[in-house]
């Protein structure tokens, strides 16, 4: 049996690389990876390499980026990732293909796929992100697909709320939590020296991604955070850049102007896993509106300061701490984070995300469903 994973970027890849390793191992299964998006762009570090480095063959590379993230853009590159994804899926002929998440880029993928009739298994559908575009395309992956994994109970209710059959709904966990408890983390010595920074008394990761839906602008949001950063004394900052998003380059171009004026603050295009959760692991705290700030920091015990609504709806633990995107109301959560009181209380700490073994409990899963008798689906009615 073939199955084909697809990814189309660096944290897709981080979190998908556990299941990866285990469908390589299966003795009657075929492995394939079907690689995309921002994975083939210069501007985004080419990081297809890390695959390859990982000793992973790639079957197929869908170029579809266009150097642009305008609307037009973004629609633009689904365009062009439809017809390379038709070439790509006649020749590897998958008998089940694995997406992740809500990016357009799996969209698109999504819908070439079920005109071939390939079933699809789709991982961290019924989650809920307000502010972004990514909350109607995680539902619409969800009615394009056969399984279903995701992260709590609540989402797994959701999914099947939303027609999906009810023995094709699994709730596995977050499949993120993986790394954590399987990898080797490095030390705080061994991260300075890889990443060439040195620590000072307070240290933050941020990750800022661009809040599609929302009224205010993403370039004011993030410039707000700037002028919040720009207060914090005896502190460092390690910068993320943002996804291929509507106006993400335009967040990075602000990461890099700000970094060139300011010696407490280094910024990366990737980090890869192992580097990016022992940062995570040895931060005061994870700063922006990504969802490592909620899924994974509380098993890493590290706070988050959740700024604005992208991540509005999402299951948090209580050391996420969510706030507005002021540069008055960021700098009050910064000095909630290093009181104390807040850092010790470890019952903050507890994921509603699970303990990870996803990886495991999906494989078992698929080998269990008969999800290639089950092309054509039926809706689910709730008051059956």
């Amino acid at each position: 049996m073939k199955i084909c994973v697809a990814t189309g970027n660096r944290a897709e890849y981080g979190l998908l690389k556990p299941l990866v390793i285990k469908i390589q191992q299966e003795k009657n299964w075929t492995l394939q990876l079907l690689v995309t998006g921002a994975h083939l762009s210069p501007e985004f570090g080419l990081t297809y390499k890390q695959i390859e480095e990982d000793e992973f063959v790639i079957n197929e590379k869908v170029e579809m980026l266009l150097s642009s993230d305008t609307d037009e853009g973004i629609v633009k590159s689904m365009g062009l990732g439809m017809i390379g994804f038709a070439d790509a899926l006649k020749r590897l002929k998958p008998n089940l293909l694995v997406i992740l998440g809500d990016r357009f880029e799996m969209l698109a993928l999504a819908s070439a796929a079920i005109i071939f009739k390939i079933p699809i298994a789709h991982i961290h559908g019924g989650e809920i992100t307000e502010a972004a575009y990514d909350d109607s395309i995680r539902h619409a992956i969800t009615k394009l697909s056969h399984l279903h994994f995701t992260s709590t109970e609540d989402y797994q209710k959701r999914v099947i709320q939303l027609g999906e059959n009810p023995e094709t709904v699994f709730n596995v966990g977050a499949i993120g939590l993986d790394n954590i408890f399987e990898l080797q983390l490095l030390s705080k010595v061994e991260l300075e020296q890889k990443l060439k920074i040195h620590f000072l008394k307070y240290n933050y990761q941020i990750t800022f991604h661009p809040v599609t839906l929302a009224n205010e602008a993403s370039e004011n949001q993030f410039r707000q955070l700037l002028n919040s950063i720009k207060k914090q004394q005896d502190s460092f900052f390690v910068f993320t850049k943002a996804n291929a998003d509507s106006d993400g380059r335009i967040i990075n171009q602000m990461i890099d102007e700000f970094v060139s004026e300011n010696s407490n603050c280094a910024s990366f295009s990737s980090l890869g896993t192992l580097i990016f959760l022992s940062l995570l692991k040895f931060c005061d705290a994870i700063v922006g509106n990504s969802s490592s700030g909620i899924i994974e920091a509380p098993s890493l015990g590290t706070p988050t300061i959740n700024i604005g609504n992208r991540q509005k709806g999402r299951a948090k633990a209580k050391s996420v701490i969510d706030c507005g995107t002021s540069s008055e109301e960021i700098c009050k959560s910064f000095e909630i984070i290093k009181s104390r009181d807040y850092i010790t209380l470890e019952d903050k700490f507890k994921n509603p995300y699970g303990k990870g073994n996803v990886a495991s409990k999906i494989i078992e899963a698929i080998k269990a469903s008969d999800f290639e008798n089950k092309i054509v689906k039926k809706f689910y009615n709730l008051n059956k």
